[in-house]
């Protein structure tokens, strides 16, 4: 077996152990680190990239940042849950609702980041993470949001080899993920082996604190 399909194996193994650890042990996050309340002037934008432990850990340490919420969007389920959205029959990806202080930073900033923290180019799979609910997506909030976005998803295109295949969507109704899901990073990062396979990496890579 080449050494890629090892990964890939190793790497689908512990995003079982992950989810199974999700729905029974991990603990609930009584005091997020992140408040889920919105500072008035803040700016919102739902971001799919992939497993939504990632993208909440990935933006957490972005200067700006006021709050990061994992959750679902995108589906015709209503009030589905993380076991539901696990089936890929929902219609939702798992998403990251960031609020941001426009004067600190920007949404161009913060796609900047977008692009950089997943691989846009792999539809509905990030590594062994594999179906729609991993879909990489941008769910807007005004038409100027929509222009920046499409603007950025054109720049960030010469930067793969690969057409880009994210979705830049009007957000819909956002759904907050169980409580267990957030902070999931903060809470687990010595706990569960796919923190440490899969998300320090990727918080290294990008410069971040791990």
């Amino acid at each position: 077996m080449k050494l890629s399909s090892l990964l890939a194996l190793l790497f689908a193994v512990l995003s079982s152990v992950a989810m199974l650890a999700a729905d029974t042990n991990a603990p609930v996050a009584k005091n997020p680190t992140m408040k889920n309340t919105i500072p008035e002037g803040a700016e919102i934008i739902t971001l799919g990239a992939g497993c939504f432990w990632c993208t909440e850990a990935v933006f957490q340490e972005i200067p700006g940042v006021y709050s990061v919420v994992s959750g679902y969007m995108g589906g015709q389920t209503k009030n589905p849950t993380y076991r539901d959205v696990c089936t890929g029959t929902t219609g939702h990806a798992e998403v990251a609702r960031i609020a941001f202080n426009p004067k600190e930073t920007s949404l161009e900033k913060v796609l900047a980041v977008f692009w950089h923290l997943h691989d846009p180019t792999t539809l509905n799979r990030q590594g062994a993470d594999s179906g729609t609910q991993y879909r990489s997506a941008i769910y807007y909030y005004s038409d100027s949001q929509k222009t920046v976005a499409e603007k950025s998803k054109a720049e960030a295109s010469k930067e793969f080899s690969d057409p880009i295949v994210t979705e830049i969507t009007a957000a819909s109704t956002f759904y907050e993920a169980e409580d267990y899901h957030q902070d999931y990073y903060k809470l687990n990062k010595n706990k569960n082996p796919y923190c440490r396979m899969v998300i320090s990496p990727k918080l290294k890579k990008l410069g971040l604190k791990e």
